[in-house]
This record gives structure tokens, C-alpha cells and sequence, in this order.
């Protein structure tokens, strides 16, 4: 059986009920979107339905059980007695129909995830060579057009760079410019391209399961005075805090360096998400950066380090890098300059 599996049943007493997909991926390998694992002492069960059964018989180190496509009710048929599941992925019709079949659900949070969030050898090699496509695509990107051009067509051409290099993307591409990039999450539309702007570009490269994110503000001229101090304070900011990235400091302490850095230059109230979050199979999981974070880092963790100064209206500005934390620090895996790069 896997060393991850056997990691998780050194962290619960019961047996375990998983049906976040990309928990079942993580312990055993198998991609699907209708599936469960039932951990137990002696065997792991892999449930899913006939679209997916041949994939399953090839799953080493489990034994597996062919359901109908109402997964969930056909396990509250099939399981007794004690079984711990996975809070935060089971919905509560869901629980309705697990407690139904006479289950006794004990709930768990986090347990799969925080095995996920130490990275092993093969995970971070994966993420660096990630890491490594989603530069090059960054930097063959700022040599486009941009000047009249939508955002959408520029997060199109983003994407169409990253198949190009062998990977994909990790999320939907953010390119946001002027007033539209002073949003933290914003979508890309139809917006050309103007004279005087910030265009946030946030974009990151699947590759082989595990994501990559990387965050550049590129700018247009003459860019606004208080535009490029903004860009001044966040770069030295995110660079402070990259700094602090060692084992054993918190999340809240993590981020409280970018934000005491951008509070002192009197933009404190413009940076109003977290510093950063991990990256893996997931483009969010854990550890959490940010003033309500309960974790501490350590090595093998890879977070983001994305301090943002937001002007409504104006602009926005973020710079982010992704990192593997050290035994003594942190590794940057994002190099595409973080100077303030003018495009035409």
C-alpha cells in the first residue's frame, strides 16, 4: 500500500470515507469524477460506476467495488457501522443520505489535506518544472501586442502560449487592466487595451496533475505617478516578505510583513486579501498566508507570496511569486522579471 495511505491511517482512528476527488487522486492515483476510497485497517475500497471501471481495475493496492452513478446512495446501502468522512466535501443532502442507511458519520476536516500541503521529492520537481513553462509563457507573453487589444483576447493568447510550451492552465487567466485590474479577482473582458493603464496578468501552468500561479503588472504610458508608487511600495512589500519565508514562521506572520510594509507607505487600506496560499494538485490548499490563517509553514510547503495595493478606479497592482519553503528559507520558482515591464 502507499506511503500516503499509510500516513493517513496513522492520522485517524476510524475508517475513512473520502470523496474529494482530489484527495482519491492523491492517495491512489485515480482520476475521476464519480468516485469514493473507504480506508480501512487491512484494505482500501475504490468505489466509482461503470464509466470509470476499467481505469479502476488497473488501481494497484485496492480492491474495487463498481457502483451505481448515485454514488452516495450506494454507499449508504453498502457501508455499516462507524465511518469517518470528509466534512467540507460531502454536501448535507449528501450526509441526509449517508446518515439515512444507517451510518454513524463522524465528521473530519482537513485530514487529506494537510498531508497534501508537505510536498514529497517527485510533487515539488513536478511544480518547479510547472514553474519553469509558466516563466517562459510570462516572458514570450510581454512580447505581444497590447495597446488596443481586448483582455480577453490577451488571457486567450496567454492560454494558447501555455499549450504551446506542453502544459495548460491552471485556473482561468486573469488579464486586467485599468479600473477592472483594481478588482483582486477580476474577468477578463472585453476592455481594450488603453495608453496610462496597469494590466494585472495572473496565469499559471498545469503540468502532469500538479498547478503552477504567477502574477506580473505590466504597464502602458505614460502611467500614472501614483500608479507606478504603488507598483514601488508592492514590489518591495513582496520581496520583504519572500525575506521572511522560512519553516516555522506563521501565516499571519507571513502576511504581516507585506502588510505592515504597504500600511507604512499609506496604501494599508488598498491590500485587502491574504499574502498567499499553497499550490499542488490544487490551485488553493493549504497552507493559508493571511491575517486569519492558523498554519505554520514547513519544509515542502509551496505557497504564494502576492502582496496587492487595489485603487478603485484607477489600477490595481500585484506581484506574485510561487515558492517551496527550505529547511532554511524559500526556494522562488516564478523568474520572470518583476520590474516594472512597458508594453506597447
Amino acid at each position: 500500500m502507499s506511503e500516503r495511505v499509510e500516513r493517513l491511517r496513522e492520522a485517524v482512528e476510524e475508517p475513512f470515507l473520502i470523496l474529494d476527488p482530489v484527495n482519491v487522486r492523491y492517495l491512489v492515483g485515480f482520476e475521476s469524477s464519480n468516485s469514493g476510497l473507504l480506508v480501512e485497517r487491512s484494505r482500501v475500497l475504490l468505489f466509482t460506476d461503470f464509466r470509470y471501471a476499467a481505469a479502476a481495475r488497473t488501481v494497484d493496492g485496492v480492491d474495487f467495488v463498481e457502483t451505481s452513478r448515485s454514488l452516495v446512495a450506494d454507499l449508504a446501502e453498502r457501508l455499516t457501522g462507524r465511518v469517518a468522512f470528509e466534512a467540507d466535501s460531502v454536501t448535507y443532502s449528501g450526509y441526509e443520505t449517508l446518515a439515512a442507511g444507517g451510518l454513524e458519520l463522524l465528521p473530519t476536516r482537513g485530514v487529506v489535506e494537510r498531508l497534501r500541503a508537505i510536498k514529497e521529492d517527485r510533487e515539488l520537481e513536478t511544480i518547479r518544472q510547472a514553474s519553469a513553462l509558466t516563466s517562459e509563457a510570462f516572458e514570450r507573453f510581454s512580447r505581444e501586442r497590447f495597446l488596443g487589444r481586448t483582455e480577453r483576447e490577451l488571457a486567450w493568447r496567454l492560454d494558447s502560449i501555455f499549450h504551446d510550451l506542453g502544459g495548460s492552465s491552471s485556473f482561468d487567466t486573469i488579464v486586467a487592466a485599468g479600473a477592472n485590474g483594481s478588482t483582486p479577482h477580476a474577468h477578463s473582458g472585453e476592455g481594450r487595451i488603453e495608453a496610462g493603464q496597469t494590466i494585472v496578468v495572473d496565469a499559471g501552468c498545469a503540468l502532469d496533475g500538479y498547478c503552477s500561479d504567477c502574477t506580473r503588472t505590466f504597464a502602458t504610458t505614460p502611467l500614472p505617478e501614483r500608479l507606478r508608487e504603488a507598483y514601488a511600495v508592492c514590489l518591495a512589500a513582496q520581496e520583504e516578505a519572500l525575506g521572511a519565508i522560512r519553516p516555522g514562521i506563521s501565516g499571519i506572520d507571513a502576511d504581516a510583513v507585506a502588510r505592515a510594509a504597504i500600511t507604512r507607505a499609506g496604501f494599508g487600506d488598498a491590500f485587502g486579501h491574504g499574502l498567499g496560499h499553497g499550490v499542488g494538485m490544487a490551485i488553493h490548499e493549504q497552507p493559508r498566508l493571511s491575517t486569519e490563517s492558523e498554519d505554520v509553514l514547513s519544509p515542502g510547503n509551496v505557497v504564494t507570496v502576492e502582496p496587492g495595493i487595489y485603487l478603485e478606479g484607477l489600477g490595481g497592482i500585484r506581484i506574485e511569486d510561487l515558492v517551496i519553503v527550505t529547511q532554511d528559507g524559500a526556494e522562488v520558482l516564478t523568474s520572470f522579471t518583476k520590474d516594472l515591464v512597458t508594453v506597447d
